[in-house]
């Protein structure tokens, strides 16, 4: 167990070091290559590790690199949506391009399985807090698995938007069942009372505190017995993404988690829970 940690630690100061000390985080040989081996450093879900007890310093370190992740996922997602949106046809036709893709198609999956677990009839109205450039659950979800639904996609940056837009806008179907929607969730409150479903993005709130300001946010303007989809992160992959305990979701009831093995194909864990009555 010791060597384990010891080892883990070194890798995680080495690319921390290397990561912060990069002048830019937009896509790049260098970039990917760092990103990749944070990815592939954190994967491992059998481990002794308890992440919750290392010291303050790894704390710290844990939430720059979920800061600086998300920050080059943001990147990322806005190249390959420029890319996508840049074809001649329907974009939807190439999302294969981006190398993320079938992740997003298996926890997709995951989330439509444990959203029919849980409720007793189709939701009409789905809103996704955290949408960003690249759309893709709202999208897989539309478009193979809720076929009469739609889609609010509520992101705090409308470059964002206007690139997720152009993405479905050649769309036979999904320009009708796809909204964007400009706003910081945090000003968002009686529209919120008006989904079935509120699907909570993993980098919207890259620590705790603001992670935990968000569902409280949705605590107090979510509509009564709605459902929360929250996705969170267990183990070393909370250097990927800030884990949240069912104890964060005060005013809701946790009805799942779902924790994948490293066969599952995709990184985090994902959360349902109900929000109470008022």
């Amino acid at each position: 167990m010791a060597c384990q940690k010891t080892l883990f630690e070194k890798q995680i100061l080495d690319l921390y070091d290397q990561i912060s000390k990069l002048k830019s985080l937009k896509p790049s040989e260098n970039v990917d290559t760092l990103f990749r081996q944070l990815m592939s450093t954190c994967l491992p879900t059998e481990t002794n590790i308890d992440v919750k007890k290392m010291c303050p310093k790894f704390q710290a370190i844990r939430t720059n690199l979920i800061k600086l992740r998300s920050e080059a996922e943001g990147f990322s997602e806005k190249h390959f949506s420029t890319i996508l949106g840049s074809v001649e046809d329907n974009p939807l036709h190439h999302l294969d391009l981006y190398p993320y893709y079938t992740n997003y198609l298996k926890l997709s999956k995951v989330e439509f399985d444990l959203l029919t677990q849980h409720t007793s009839h189709v939701p009409t109205k789905i809103a996704f807090i955290g949408s960003g450039s690249m759309p893709l659950t709202s999208v897989v979800l539309a478009k193979f698995h809720l076929p009469n639904t739609t889609f609010y996609n509520i992101d705090i940056d409308p470059q964002a938007n206007s690139l997720a837009s152009c993405l479905v806008s050649r769309d036979p179907d999904l320009p009708n069942r796809m909204i964007f929607h400009t706003t910081d969730i945090l000003d968002a409150t009686e529209i919120l009372r008006g989904y079935d479903v509120v699907f909570l993005a993993s980098l919207v709130g890259v620590d705790k505190e603001a992670k935990v300001k968000v569902i409280e946010h949705l605590e107090n303007h979510m509509a009564p017995q709605s459902l929360l989809i929250l996705r969170s992160a267990r183990g070393l992959r909370s250097f990927l993404y800030v884990d949240v305990d069912p104890c964060d979701l005060k005013g809701f009831e946790v009805l799942a988690i779902y924790h994948p093995s490293m066969s599952d194909g995709f990184v985090n864990s994902v959360m349902v829970a109900r929000k109470l009555n008022d």
